[in-house]
């Protein structure tokens, strides 16, 4: 152990911690904005300078070890003005419009400068502006970055996919695609890390807003609302409702309030993605001659992009059914207009993620069964959430409403898959009703959860051992399918999410600048998941009135028509 002084308090703690560390351990919290735990400890802000007794420099905090006997001022006069220097010169190359920036009042520097009274620079402005395709899904605003290179290293540590690099040197240092191409052409997944580690607005998701207040205004036009798990452990976050307040039902009355005609919850077409995937695997399980091993699920259009883009090898691994947001508007598009007498086009299919990705998957040219797109427009969390204060709602005032039918009523297995391993478990229980003629009990399945970056299990399906793999975070998927091609392992069934713990974990989620939380938000689906009076996709009424009146079986010719796809050119546009 290592003694050390830090703002007169005595600090002792193990050889090796920092002194950012080891000021956390008393309740002292020194500024910064670079540093990220475990990933970006490069001190490249040099925010969280401190001084130290009879040295003449400072240092900065992330990167010094503990000494000891050392006596460590944080705030001290000296520490602070160099602290301040070095705010305004990041300022003085930063466009500072925090009246239309997206993270006004989410900004680590927006706070910092406040916190350290910085009411003007002092210093000549030097904002560098360049070019980028507002269209893409994924923004980047150079004006704002701060070349912190946090984007930088979440790609190449977590995710491991180097889409972004420093360009250029000196004072005209900036961050960009690596390798001079364009963000079209990068091997970007749209997974959006990039987008909740920025500390600023210099990464965001592509404003879809508008054409809400567009559509809404369209008279000729039926807007229909679907929800996705991961949404409902959130987006009552920025309103500080407290649990008995934060409920599916007030979120429902949300959403009415703004004027949606319809209001569905995605976990219905979990629900029956479960029924068409478990279908696909019981079919590959007995004929294993005719299939290419594992299969993997394909829900997460971050993880699709991926093997289309880095691992192309794979991609006959991929379950064609497809993800519950592009099922859900298929069926808008033809179930339930063929239900309400309307025309495909009358509908305006809106979804609202915690996802990035799904903005791309929406435009594919493989998602339009309905004969249009079979989803229109797609917000984030973060846009659901921004939609709701521009429209001065409070959610607190509401009363609760149900979903809509006939496409609302979900099961506890459609409800998790927004946590990483709750694809797996959901497929399992309808699996094991198949093949086994009962129910699996309550914990037969549990074993997959948690937020590890990959998680093996064997279960006895039949008399036969099911071999299953759950991932999540693209780095973890990459190593997987390098060891699955050089035969090192072997798996029947292979669950991936792009996002580490899952979609709870999504690039469209609220940003909590330094925190993980894709455990607790994981946690809160699996308390939904044991509060529902249905755990089992098989046994959700609506669903079974889907098959029966509609599409006849799983995997039946007009499943595969609406509710599957071959992924072979996932990445085109129409």
């Amino acid at each position: 152990m290592v003694n050390l002084t830090i703002d007169g308090q005595k600090v002792s703690v193990p050889q090796g911690t920092t002194i950012m560390q080891a000021a956390a351990t008393v309740g002292i919290e020194i500024p910064r904005l670079c540093y990220l735990k475990g990933i970006n400890e490069i001190s490249a802000c040099k925010v969280c300078v401190v001084e130290i007794q009879g040295q003449n420099r400072v240092v900065t905090a992330c990167t010094t070890p503990v000494q000891e006997g050392l006596v460590v001022y944080t705030n001290s006069p000296k520490a602070r003005s160099i602290r301040r220097t070095n705010v305004e010169l990041i300022l003085s190359q930063h466009d500072c419009m925090c009246a239309t920036c997206v993270r006004s009042g989410n900004c680590s520097l927006q706070t910092l400068a406040n916190d350290l009274g910085i009411y003007d620079i002092p210093y000549e402005r030097d904002v560098v502006d360049t070019p980028w395709n507002q269209e893409f899904p994924l923004i980047r605003d150079s004006k704002k970055c701060i070349k912190c290179m946090r984007c930088v290293q979440i790609c190449d540590k977590v995710q491991k996919l180097h889409i972004w690099d420093v360009q250029n040197t000196g004072a005209r240092t900036t961050v960009d695609v690596a390798g001079n191409v364009s963000i079209e052409d990068s091997d970007c997944s749209l997974c959006g890390q990039c987008i909740t580690h920025c500390p600023v607005g210099a990464l965001k998701e592509r404003n879809d807003v508008p054409k809400i207040y567009d559509v809404l205004a369209d008279p000729n036009k039926v807007t229909v609302v679907q929800v996705a798990p991961a949404v409902r452990t959130s987006w009552a976050e920025a309103f500080n409702l407290p649990p008995e307040l934060a409920t599916e039902g007030r979120m429902v009355a949300t959403l009415k309030k703004i004027g949606f005609d319809y209001v569905f919850d995605t976990c219905y077409a979990a629900d029956v993605t479960i029924m068409e995937e478990a279908s696909e695997l019981l079919e590959h399980l007995q004929k294993p001659q005719d299939h290419s091993w594992p299969m993997f699920t394909s829900c997460c259009p971050g993880w699709v992009s991926y093997v289309n883009k880095t691992h192309p090898y794979f991609v006959p691994n991929l379950s064609t059914t497809k993800s519950p947001q592009q099922i859900f508007g298929a069926l808008a598009k033809s179930y339930f207009a063929q239900k309400k007498g309307l025309k495909p086009k009358e509908i305006c299919s809106i979804s609202i993620m915690p996802c990035v990705s799904k903005k791309r998957e929406a435009a594919l040219f493989s998602m339009r069964s309905s004969g249009t797109h079979d989803v229109d427009i797609v917000l984030t969390t973060r846009e659901f959430i921004r939609l709701l204060r521009a429209e001065h709602i409070n959610p607190a005032m509401l009363d609760e409403q149900p979903f809509d039918n006939p496409l609302g009523q979900s099961t506890g297995a459609g409800v998790i898959f927004g946590a990483s391993g709750g694809v797996m478990e959901a497929a399992l229980r309808t699996a094991y009703h198949v093949i086994e003629g009962k129910e699996a009990p309550e914990d037969a399945f549990t074993d997959v959860r948690g937020t590890e970056g990959r998680k093996v299990r064997e279960f006895t399906l039949g008399g036969a051992t099911l071999r299953t793999c759950t991932v999540s975070g693209l780095g973890n998927a990459g190593k997987l399918l390098d060891e699955l091609k050089a035969g090192k392992v072997h798996y029947d069934f292979v669950e991936v999410m792009a996002c580490p713990g899952g979609c709870v974990g999504g690039g469209g989620q609220p940003i909590h600048d330094g925190e993980e939380r894709a455990d607790v938000l994981g946690n809160k689906l699996y308390t939904i998941d044991s509060n529902r009076p249905l755990h089992q996709s098989h046994n959700n009424p609506d669903v079974q009135e889907l098959y029966k009146d509609f599409l006849e079986k799983p995997l039946s010719e007009k499943a595969e028509q609406l509710l599957h796809s071959d992924h072979v050119k996932e990445h085109n546009y129409m």
